[in-house]
């Protein structure tokens, strides 16, 4: 069927679509139904009896997949790479399942996971899964105080953690920081367990703590606790407007369904394929597409702990895609723009044999056009854009090569997948014509896999998400739909900027900006200005090797936006940095960078991958007078 098709009938019988593709899973109880008008916003497959770790481990093992590769991890960090079967697998984490059943760990239980990228942080999650316990991720070698934060709201009974994790050039030690944020939390877990790596081992609080391998010796392996459909399999933390971190909440069935659905269809992954999500399993894509995703239709998927540059080269991809015969990529636009400062020619590339390799998709912050068009001209595979979110848990929108491989619109992720119903609304709720940008809001309900409330506040998740458009989810971010139904997303909400009266997307700007042959990177916040309300202002990194004078480039690209989107968009500054803040999913932080622009107090967001580099923001931004003096 085509997609045309496949969405027409999901519109037309939205019940028996998902009641189709729950098939795909295994259920200990299949559900009477698939919707259920309950809770805040509705419920999926409420009545069903199901496991996650069945579905991901050990279904895999007892279909004749014992001895198919399940997990590669690759550390070009540590120069090592090691793999686990499907049966290797399944054994250890039933192992770990019962070692953490033995110390009281059961359904309902709450454990927070605070790993580095290694396989025993799928272990952990999986561990979790298989007795009903709600695992809640949170990026190793994240700072004590949000660690704590965490702690109270999730109230775990265990934590799971390793001494250290590994980044170039430096050792992370975890335990001092998992220590101080256990001293700062009201609520403390009854156990801590601890991987001890050989390139640091921490020293372990008699009574608390217990070390990794010594915990598990002995334990009785814990077999599958089915749980209902709408069971929570895990909290997942992403950070609030308000400072206080909420928790999205993930119901097992629902989440096992999507992605069975959407690693299939979107993906065009099956059983054998090799996927690699080059992510950390802090974020979403690793919980749905590093963990459960690829495990749970038999794939092989990689486990990757280095940086697209720098580890050692920017040739760390192509070597991983190479070696391990990868079929498909999912990576952050960032990623790709980093490899491109570095070797704009991609000569790297041309190194490495990559005649497996099928498609490269790009998610997390907003695909330019001129990044698309470079790894399609280097790769000569296709360059997926898709859009989705933490709250989401799988894609809202994009190209599905499992049905049909769509036209490619660069800028665009293509079109709504099934179960979403996208629109484009203005302040007041009402639709807006094609191509106008406004609000992108999904009508609801939701399809499964998607969050279906926020742990301990469904309050909260009244009022962030539902409020503003009634009838609709709020998905914070803006953009248009043009006439052939293809999605696009320019910004944040937030980052719309209103210049004397008109609305502007920032993201149109940088798209204008990395058309710049000598621009590898850049970003455009709004800054405050007396006269026009707010004026863009771009920052830019450029490639690596350029020669042309900077002022020649900065004269250049105002001349460009000047053409391109006319003297409306007033863009008249613009100024040259070594790099721009990011999150550790390599979202840019706007928001950061136009507080300092315009003087306001500011906290380094807790996700920030290098707070010292504001400090460089700050010195560029002052060189072009911002904050302005008053």
């Amino acid at each position: 069927m085509s997609y045309r098709d496949v969405y027409a009938a999901w519109q037309a019988d939205p019940e028996g679509f998902w009641m189709d593709a729950a098939r795909a899973i295994d259920w200990d109880r299949m559900p009477s139904r698939a919707f259920f008008q309950q809770g805040p916003a509705g419920e999926w497959f409420a009545d069903g009896m199901v496991n996650a770790c069945w579905n991901a481990v050990d279904r895999q093992v007892e279909a004749g997949r014992g001895d198919q590769v399940a997990i590669i991890h690759e550390s070009p960090i540590t120069d090592s790479t090691r793999s686990l079967t499907y049966r290797e697998l399944r054994d250890r984490v039933a192992t770990l399942a019962g070692a953490l059943r033995a110390k009281g760990v059961g359904k309902g239980d709450r454990v927070i996971i605070y790993m580095p990228m290694v396989p025993e942080a799928l272990e952990a999650m999986l561990a979790c899964a298989r007795l009903g316990a709600i695992h809640s991720v949170v990026f190793g070698g994240f700072a004590a105080h949000e660690l704590a934060v965490r702690i109270d709201d999730a109230t775990p009974k265990a934590i799971i953690t390793a001494s250290c994790g590994v980044e170039p050039g430096r050792i992370v030690a975890y335990k001092p920081l998992l220590d101080r944020a256990i001293d700062e939390a009201s609520h403390k877990p009854d156990f801590c367990v601890i991987l001890q790596r050989e390139q640091e081992t921490a020293p372990l609080i008699p009574g608390r703590d217990v070390e990794w391998h010594s915990f598990q010796h002995g334990a009785e392996p814990a077999e599958c606790v089915p749980v209902e459909g709408n069971h929570p399999a895990y909290i997942l933390y992403t950070s609030g407007t308000t400072g206080q971190p909420k928790g999205v909440v993930r119901h097992t069935g629902g989440h096992l369904v999507a992605l069975a659905w959407s690693i299939k269809n979107i993906y065009d992954i099956d059983a054998g394929d090799v996927f690699w999500t080059a992510s950390d399993v802090g974020w979403v894509v690793g919980h749905s597409y590093i963990c459960y995703g690829p495990l749970t239709v038999g794939a092989t998927t990689i486990v990757f702990e280095g940086k697209p540059v720098g580890t050692p080269d920017a040739a760390a991809y192509w070597r991983a895609i190479r070696n391990h015969r990868v079929k498909c990529l999912l990576s952050a636009p960032t990623a790709i723009r980093a490899i491109r400062r570095e070797d704009p020619e991609g000569d790297l590339i041309s190194q490495y044999d990559l005649g497996h390799f099928k498609t490269l998709y790009l998610a997390g912050e907003r695909a330019d056009p001129d990044t698309v068009r470079w790894a399609e001209d280097k790769l000569g595979v296709p360059v997926i854009d898709h859009w989705w979110q933490t709250e989401s848990g799988w894609p809202i929108a994009a190209n599905p090569m499992g049905l049909e491989r769509l036209p490619v619109k660069r800028g665009s992720p293509s079109v709504a997948m099934p179960g979403y119903d996208v629109r484009v609304l203005d302040d007041e709720g009402h639709p807006v014509p094609p191509a106008t940008l406004g609000s992108v809001a999904i009508r609801l309900p939701l399809p499964p896999g998607t969050l279906p409330t926020l742990w301990n506040a469904e309050d909260r998740f009244i009022r962030s998400y539902l409020s503003h458009f009634p009838g609709y989810y709020e998905t914070g971010d803006a953009g248009y739909i043009d006439e052939d139904g293809y999605l696009y997303i320019m910004a944040r909400t937030d980052d719309v900027i209103n210049v004397a009266g008109h609305r502007l997307s920032t993201g149109a700007i940088e798209e204008v900006l990395a058309t710049h042959p000598a621009v590898a990177e850049c970003a455009v916040i709004g800054v405050s200005d007396s006269l026009k309300g707010q004026m863009p202002l771009g920052l830019l990194c450029l490639k690596k090797g350029t020669t042309t004078p900077e002022t020649q480039i900065l004269s250049e690209v105002v001349g460009l936006v000047r053409d391109r989107i006319g003297p409306v968009a007033a863009f008249k500054t613009a100024c040259v940095v070594d790099r721009l803040p990011k999150t550790r999913s390599g979202k840019i932080l706007r928001a950061t960078m136009v507080k300092i622009a315009d003087g306001q107090p500011f906290k380094p967001p807790a996700t920030i991958d290098d707070p010292a580099i504001l400090d460089e923001i700050a010195g560029a931004l002052g060189r072009v007078g911002y904050p302005r003096s008053s």
